[in-house]
């Protein structure tokens, strides 16, 4: 069965960012897909360090759980990161994952070549247009493919527990949900 890896950057324990992937979760698996959201939470992602290892023995050798998690997405269909905004941009952690995770599919297997998704980012206000922008950037150097929705995968939302509210910023990611696991039926047939 397809599966698609959600992961949740946000470091609160009942984030928006949770929200926003558990809808987009339920939507994916009403198309029968399989899904696990794995949180960065509780972790300390670490930044490329450059060592070249990754060509080595085909993962990362930081210890700080990203091993895991790529060996996880090796064995699925779809990606979809998902960052609450800070300061403007994606969290430093979500995008040292990306980052690592990339360079491990760069000098090894190619796990991530045609692998469909997308990110999601939540925030208060301001950055998120930059923050997808960001994290676009992950999909498109590793030849993957994007997936779209009525509009932009964002979600407006600032006390934790509020992101529903937002409910076109719902209704979009449940459409890009749907569309992330049409494309992979259509694709992987």
């Amino acid at each position: 069965m397809s599966r698609v890896i959600l992961l949740n950057a946000s470091p609160r324990g009942n984030s928006n960012t949770k929200i926003v992937l558990e809808e987009c979760a339920r939507e994916i698996e009403k198309e029968g897909l399989e899904t696990e959201i794995i949180t960065l939470r509780g972790k300390k992602i670490q930044s490329c360090i450059a060592c070249d290892k990754c060509k080595e023995i085909g993962n990362c050798v930081l210890p700080d759980g990203l091993s895991e998690i790529i060996d996880k997405l090796r064995q699925s269909d779809g990606f979809i990161p998902a960052a609450p905004v800070y300061f403007g941009t994606a969290r430093g952690d979500i995008m040292s994952a990306l980052q690592r995770i990339g360079r491990v599919s760069r000098h090894g297997d190619h796990f991530l070549d045609w692998m469909i998704g997308g990110p999601i980012a939540v925030a208060r206000r301001g950055g998120v247009t930059l923050t997808l922008q960001e994290m676009s950037m992950f999909f498109t150097i590793n030849n993957m493919i994007i997936v779209g929705s009525t509009y932009w995968n964002m979600v407006i939302a600032n006390e934790e527990g509020t992101a529903l509210n937002d409910s076109e910023g719902i209704e979009t990611i449940r459409l890009f949900g749907r569309n992330v696991a049409q494309l992979i039926k259509k694709v992987r047939g």
